[in-house]
C-alpha cells in the first residue's frame, strides 16, 4: 500500500529511500531539459552509446576505490569521467571524423560494457553488476545525492546560458552553420551535457534503461506542448511522477525500482500515444492552430519553439 511507502519515507531508519526519491526528483530537472534536446534531434542511440560506456568508468572505479586502495574515488566519479569521454568521443567522430557514425557507436557501447565487466571482475569483494545495469536504491548515499544536486545545477545553468543557441542548433542546423554559429562546438557541449544527465539516474534506473526515462516524457511532452520550453517543463514533471510512482509501487511490490519506473513510464506512454491517434481518427486531423510542438512551423518531425523561424537570426548570436 502506498501508505507503507509513505511511513518509510518519514522514517529515520530507512535514508536510502529518501536519497532515492530526492535524487530522481533533482536529476528530473535536467532529464526534463536534455531529453527533450535528445528527442528533438533523434539522438537517442548516442545517449544509449554514452549510458552504456558508463560501465566502463564504474568498474574502474570500484576497482581502484578497493583493489588500490583509493577511497575517495567512488564509482559516480568514474561514471561521470567515462560519461564525458565517451560524449567528446562521438562528438568527435560525428562532428569532424569521416567514420560512419554508425560504426563508433556500436564499438563505443561494446567497449564501455567490456572494459566494465573486466574491472569488475578483478575488483575485490563481492560486485553485483545487476546493481549498476538495472539501478539499486540502496547504493544511493549522501555523497551522491550532493554530486547529483551539483551536476543538475551545473546542466540546468549552462542549458540557460546557450538555450538560443541550442534552438538554433536543433531548429535548423544548416542555416545556422551558415549564420556563423559554430556548431560543432555546441553539438560537443550539448553531448556533454547529456552525458552528465546520464550519471545522474544511473543508480536509480540502471545503465540499460536510463536511456527510456530520457526519452520517454519528452516523447510524451511532444504531443501536447507547442513550445521548446513548455516541452521541457512536462517533461521533467512526467519525469518525477514516473520516478515517484515506480518507487512506490517496487517499494509496496517488492519489485525492482528501475524496471518499475521504465514499466510505467512505457505504459504511460503507449496509453497517450494510443489515445492521440484514436482522438485525430475521430475527431479529424489537429487544426494548425493547435498543432503540437512537433508541428510548429513545418519542422518535419521536430521540435520548434513557437518563435523559432521568427527569431533564429536572433538565436544563432555568439
Amino acid at each position: 500500500m502506498m501508505s507503507d511507502f509513505i511511513q518509510a519515507l518519514l522514517n529515520p531508519h530507512v535514508p536510502f529511500l529518501r536519497y532515492a526519491l530526492i535524487g530522481g526528483i533533482l536529476a528530473s530537472m535536467s532529464f526534463g531539459v536534455m531529453g527533450t534536446y535528445v528527442v528533438v534531434q533523434r539522438i537517442s542511440y548516442v545517449a544509449g552509446a554514452i549510458s552504456h560506456a558508463v560501465l566502463g568508468g564504474i568498474g574502474v572505479a570500484l576497482y581502484l576505490n578497493r583493489a588500490k586502495g583509493l577511497e575517495f574515488i567512488l564509482p559516480i566519479h568514474g561514471a561521470l569521467a567515462a560519461a564525458l569521454l565517451a560524449a567528446l568521443a562521438v562528438g568527435i567522430v560525428s562532428v569532424y571524423a569521416k567514420q560512419r557514425e554508425d560504426t563508433a557507436l556500436g564499438a563505443l557501447w561494446a567497449t564501455g560494457m567490456a572494459v566494465g565487466m573486466i574491472f569488475l571482475a578483478r575488483t575485490p569483494g563481492y560486485v553485483d553488476p545487476m546493481s549498476y545495469l538495472f539501478g539499486n536504491i540502496l547504493i544511493m548515499s549522501k555523497q551522491d545525492l550532493w554530486m547529483i544536486a551539483g551536476l543538475d545545477v551545473l546542466v540546468l545553468a549552462v542549458v540557460a546560458v546557450f538555450y538560443n543557441q541550442f534552438a538554433a542548433l536543433v531548429f535548423d542546423q544548416e542555416f545556422a552553420m551558415a549564420r556563423g554559429l559554430r556548431v560543432g562546438v555546441y553539438s560537443m557541449l550539448m553531448l556533454c551535457l547529456a552525458a552528465l544527465t546520464v550519471v545522474l539516474m544511473v543508480g536509480t534506473v540502471g545503465i540499460v534503461m536510463v536511456v527510456a526515462l530520457l526519452t520517454l516524457p519528452a516523447a510524451i511532452a511532444s504531443l501536447f506542448c507547442r513550445s521548446l520550453k513548455s516541452m521541457m517543463v512536462v517533461s521533467a514533471v512526467l519525469c518525477m511522477v514516473f520516478t515517484t510512482a515506480g518507487l512506490g509501487f517496487s517499494y509496496t511490490s517488492d519489485l525492482p525500482t528501475g524496471p518499475s519506473i521504465i514499466v510505467i513510464a512505457g505504459l504511460v506512454y503507449l496509453s497517450t500515444l494510443v489515445g492521440v491517434r484514436i482522438r485525430r481518427r475521430v475527431v479529424g486531423p489537429v487544426r494548425a492552430g493547435r498543432s503540437s510542438v512537433r508541428d510548429e512551423a513545418g519542422c518535419q518531425g521536430s521540435v520548434c519553439d513557437e518563435q523559432s523561424i521568427k527569431t533564429r537570426n536572433h538565436h544563432v548570436q555568439g
